[in-house]
C-alpha cells in the first residue's frame, strides 16, 4: 500500500485537524493507538497504553519499573517506597517504608495513610470512596493482595491471601491519588461515582506531570510538575492524541499534526525515515498471542491442534509483513532467559508436522477446523492486529484451517477478556487476540495458567484448569530466593509451552516514529517509556 496523504489526513478526528497550533517550545504531541484517552482518575484504562501515557507520568505506585537504559532489561526499583521485605514468621505479610517529603499534586501528603486509603479503593467495597471502574483494571493485575495497615506515618504492612513473592512486581500497578484532594471534591458531589468522575477531570498524583486539560476521545494535556520529589522532566508539556488507525498516525505525523506515534503503518517506515524521521524499537518482554479457550465447545482443548497451529504459522513471513518490526515468538520467554527453561515441544514452522497432527486429531480435507478468534482492530501493544490476522488466516487456510474473526473494538476486547470464553461476550470465540507483557511472570505465567486465576478473577481467559500447573505456580509463589524463583519460574514456563498452552506468534519491538526536533528519548526493554526524558529542541 501507498501512503496518500490527503485521503489519510481524512482520517484523523476532525477536532485535531480544526486547530492544531503551531509546536510549542516544549510541548510534545503524541499519537496513541487508543480510542479514547486512558482514564485519569488513578487507575487507568486502555491496557498498558493507559499506564504508560496517564498512569506512570501522573502518578507513582510504591514500586516502579527501571526505565533508564536501552540495554538491559527493565527491573523492579523504588517507587513511593524506599525498600520492602516480607515478614520471616508471617510471608503474608510484607513491609514497606515510604519515601519521606513527597507531595500530590494538590499539595497534600504522601503517607502511609495514603497507601491504605490507595488499597481500600481498589479492594474494600465497604470503603465510601471504592471505585468499581478501578477494579477490574487494578485487582486482576495483583489478586493476592487483601488489605493495608498502617505501622507508622512512613511506614505500612500489606498483606496477600497467601504467600506470594511477586508481590513487589505487582505493585507497580497500583497509583496513589491524593485521598485530601477526592475529599475535597466529595463535599461537591453526592456519591464515590460523581467524586471520581470529577477527580478525573481534575487528578492529583504525585507523578512528573499533572493533568491540565482533558476532552474525552480528544486530547489530554500534561504539565511538567516542578515540585516532583525525583528527576523532572525536561518536556514543559506532553499532549496525548487518540488516533486509533495505524495510517492516521503516520499521516499526522508527517503533516506535522504530532510530533510522536506509536506503532506507525510498517509500509510507511522507509518513507518515515526518508522524511528524516527517527524510528525508534527495542526487543520488549512481550507477547502478541492466541489464547486458547479449554472449555467443552473449544477444539483448542486438545493438545495436538494447539501444536498444530503453532506449528503451522510462517513467523519470518508476519515478520517481512511489518518491515521487521517484529520478534518471532516460539514461548513465551526466549532460550537463554533465566525463566525459559527445558522445554520439550519445539516450536519451528513445519506445516507437514502441523497436517499430520491435525489429521490425528480428526481434521481433515473432507473434516476441515474451523476456529473463531475475537480480535481488535488496534489497541495498547496489539502492534498492528487487522493485516497481522488477515495475513494468519491465510497462512493457517495452508494446512486446511478456517479461521473466522469476531472484531471488536480495543477496550471491549480487554473487558471481554477478563469475562472468560464461557462468557457470553465471548460469542463462541475458541480463542482470543490480547497482547501481554512478560515483565512481570505473574502477567506472563500465573495468571494464565492458575485455576485460581480463571475468569474473572483475572485473565485466565480459557478457563484452564490443571492441578500440576497449580502446583507448579505454588512454587513459584513460596519462592523468595532469586535462584529458588527462577528455577521454579523455568519449570512452570517449560510445563507451558510443552502443553502448547498458547498460539506463540510474535514479540514486539515498540515501533515508535518521532519527529526530528525530539530529543532525549530512551527506548526501554519494557513495554513502558519515561516520558521525563524526551523534550523538544
Amino acid at each position: 500500500m501507498r501512503l496518500r496523504h490527503a485521503l489519510l489526513a481524512a482520517l484523523l478526528p476532525a477536532a485535531l485537524l480544526a486547530a492544531q497550533p503551531a509546536a510549542a517550545q516544549g510541548t510534545i504531541r503524541i499519537g496513541m493507538t487508543a480510542a479514547d484517552i486512558p482514564l485519569t482518575h488513578g487507575q487507568p484504562d486502555q491496557g498498558f497504553e493507559g499506564n504508560r501515557f496517564t498512569g506512570i507520568p501522573l502518578y507513582d505506585g510504591l514500586t516502579a519499573w527501571d526505565l533508564s537504559s536501552a540495554d538491559r532489561a527493565s527491573t523492579v526499583i523504588p517507587g513511593l517506597a524506599t525498600e520492602w521485605s516480607v515478614d520471616p514468621n508471617d510471608r503474608t505479610r510484607w513491609v514497606f517504608r515510604l519515601r519521606p517529603g513527597v507531595k500530590f499534586h494538590d499539595g497534600s501528603d504522601f503517607n502511609a495513610d495514603a497507601v491504605v486509603w490507595n488499597v481500600r479503593k481498589v479492594l474494600d467495597r465497604e470503603a465510601p470512596h471504592f471505585d468499581p471502574r478501578q477494579v477490574g483494571v487494578t485487582a486482576s493485575r495483583m489478586p493476592t493482595l487483601r488489605r493495608a495497615e498502617k505501622i507508622d506515618d512512613m511506614t505500612v504492612a500489606l498483606f496477600t491471601s497467601e504467600p506470594d513473592s511477586l508481590l513487589p512486581i505487582n505493585l507497580t500497578n497500583l497509583f496513589m491519588a491524593s485521598p485530601a484532594h477526592w475529599e475535597r471534591l466529595r463535599a461537591q458531589h453526592p456519591n464515590a461515582e460523581a467524586t471520581w468522575n470529577a477527580f478525573a477531570a481534575n487528578p492529583s498524583g504525585t507523578g512528573p506531570f499533572r493533568l491540565t486539560r482533558f476532552v474525552p476521545r480528544e486530547r489530554a494535556e500534561m504539565t511538567r510538575y516542578d515540585n516532583y520529589w525525583g528527576e523532572k522532566a525536561r518536556a514543559e508539556r506532553i499532549v496525548l492524541l487518540p488516533i486509533p488507525e495505524a495510517n492516521a498516525r503516520t499521516a499526522a505525523l508527517l503533516s506535522n499534526q504530532v510530533d510522536w506515534i506509536e506503532a506507525p503503518a510498517p509500509d510507511a517506515v522507509q518513507q518515515l525515515r526518508s522524511r528524516n524521521m527517527q524510528i525508534a524499537s527495542n526487543p520488549q518482554p512481550h507477547v502478541w498471542p492466541w489464547q486458547p479457550c479449554f472449555l467443552e465447545h473449544s477444539p483448542l482443548r486438545d493438545v495436538r491442534v494447539r501444536r498444530a497451529i503453532n506449528l503451522a504459522i510462517d513467523r519470518d513471513g508476519l515478520r517481512q509483513l511489518l518491515s521487521g518490526m517484529m520478534q518471532p515468538a516460539v514461548s513465551t520467554y526466549p532460550a537463554g532467559h533465566p525463566w525459559y527453561g527445558n522445554p520439550s515441544f519445539n516450536i519451528r514452522t513445519d506445516k507437514a508436522e502441523a497436517r499430520r497432527l491435525l489429521a490425528e486429531a480428526g481434521y481433515t480435507q473432507q473434516r476441515p477446523l474451523t476456529l473463531r478468534v475475537q480480535i481488535s482492530a488496534s489497541g495498547s501493544g496489539q502492534m498492528q492486529p487487522l493485516p497481522m490476522n488477515e495475513f494468519l488466516q491465510q497462512d493457517l487456510r495452508q494446512v486446511g484451517v478456517n479461521v473466522e474473526f469476531d472484531v471488536i473494538e480495543w477496550n471491549a476486547l480487554f473487558t471481554n477478556w477478563r469475562n472468560g470464553c464461557g462468557h457470553a461476550s465471548a460469542r463462541g470465540a475458541h480463542a482470543i487476540n490480547v497482547s501481554f507483557s512478560a515483565m512481570d511472570p505473574f502477567f506472563a505465567l500465573v495468571r494464565f495458567y492458575d485455576s485460581k486465576m480463571a475468569a474473572p478473577t483475572s485473565n485466565n481467559w480459557g478457563m484452564f484448569n490443571d492441578p500440576r500447573f497449580d502446583r507448579l505456580v505454588a512454587e513459584a509463589r513460596n519462592a523468595f530466593e532469586p535462584a529458588e524463583r527462577d528455577a521454579a519460574l523455568a519449570r512452570l514456563h517449560a510445563a507451558g509451552v510443552d502443553e502448547a498452552l498458547f498460539i506463540w506468534i510474535a514479540h514486539d519491538v515498540g515501533p515508535r516514529a518521532m519527529s526530528p526536533r525530539v530529543r532525549g528519548h530512551i527506548q526501554p526493554r519494557s513495554w513502558f517509556v519515561d516520558l521525563r526524558l524526551p523534550y523538544i529542541q
